[in-house]
């Protein structure tokens, strides 16, 4: 059977990788050698020599010069997590060795904490929740835009965006976007419909950020995006903090008390615990939660599984990473 290695932290290798996981991986390769981590085959690269298979996740060391000529063997690599831009290395390419992603299986419980936020936006819960615990009292006076016939403006079509596209098909609203890569025919099949970035601020009773962390995105999102956003409407971020020029945010926040953000990510991360953005009653902050979680990480060791197992069958890979998508992949 083909040598496989599983390398990467301890404990993504117990998240990613569930006794389900490991015994299809075993049933289909040579998965006898301990796992290992960064630290360790720095310690003994000998473990290395026979490898041909590398099962991997979060802690992959970088897959650079030195490494792969201790790995002469090597013919494919399964990261069983998303981004693969800071492991992979021009020495890599080199190689031409196959490499996958399981960014499609962290996509799903992004997609579904977003939706959750986005109903709960439309019902202005968390405004409810605040105002109770401030004044002792239920508040029925709270205007909500609710989800008929409301907008939701979604930046960027890539999978997660497309998913929240998709799950929000099933609610009454309208669904505006900004991506200028995406053609007409393709957002028509999502009911989506495009616009420029400030169209759907201005339109939107929530917008919600999808867009990958690049040069060319960093700070795309700015203060005078925030200030141009319809009375009472939202602001979701699962995406990446620097996305957004956050000092920006937060001064329209300040003066704009009817806006709402609900940030999963945030730049830096955490923030700095003198932070404003810790006591703002139109901020709620969770700690970058809408990716995989406990179980849900095992989704993304099943589709190293699915993958190994086209693979050893000589089948194209789904999820294989060229160089191209490596460098505009969050």
């Amino acid at each position: 059977m083909i040598k496989a290695l599983y390398l990467l932290n301890s404990d993504a290798y117990e998240r990613i990788y569930g006794p389900d996981e490991r015994a299809d991986l075993a049933a289909l390769l040579d998965t006898s050698a301990p796992p290992q981590t960064a630290a360790s085959v720095q310690q003994d690269p000998s473990v290395l020599a026979d490898v041909e298979v590398l099962l991997s996740g979060w802690g992959c060391p970088v897959l650079d010069a030195n490494l792969l000529a201790k790995m002469p063997l090597l013919k494919g690599v399964f990261y069983g997590a998303g981004s693969i831009r800071g492991i992979v290395t021009p020495a890599f390419w080199e190689r031409t060795i196959p490499i996958t992603s399981s960014y499609a299986a962290n996509a799903v419980p992004v997609a579904e904490y977003t939706l959750a936020q986005i109903i709960l936006c439309l019902k202005r819960a968390w405004q409810q929740v605040f105002a109770i615990r401030s004044r002792h009292d239920y508040v029925r006076s709270m205007t909500v835009p609710g989800a008929y016939g409301s907008t939701v403006g979604i930046i960027s079509l890539g999978m997660i965006g497309r998913l929240v596209a998709r799950r929000l098909q099933e609610l009454d609203v309208c669904v505006v976007a900004y991506d200028p890569f995406v053609e007409p025919d393709s957002a028509a099949d999502l009911g989506v419909e495009l616009c420029s970035l400030e169209d759907v601020f201005r339109r939107a009773d929530v917008v919600s950020l999808h867009t990958p962390w690049l040069p060319q995105t960093e700070g795309m999102i700015g203060g005078a995006h925030f200030a141009m956003m319809k009375e009472g409407a939202s602001f979701i971020n699962t995406a990446r903090g620097a996305v957004v020029r956050e000092q920006e945010m937060l001064n329209v926040l300040k003066i704009r008390r009817d806006l709402f953000a609900v940030l999963d990510v945030v730049w830096p991360e955490p923030p700095a615990d003198d932070s404003p953005i810790f006591d703002m009653e139109n901020v709620i902050l969770t700690p970058h939660i809408a990716g995989s979680l406990g179980d849900e990480c095992r989704r993304m060791g099943r589709i190293v599984v699915e993958e190994v197992n086209r693979f050893l069958h000589g089948e194209p890979l789904h999820w294989a990473i060229s160089r191209e998508r490596a460098e505009i992949m969050a």
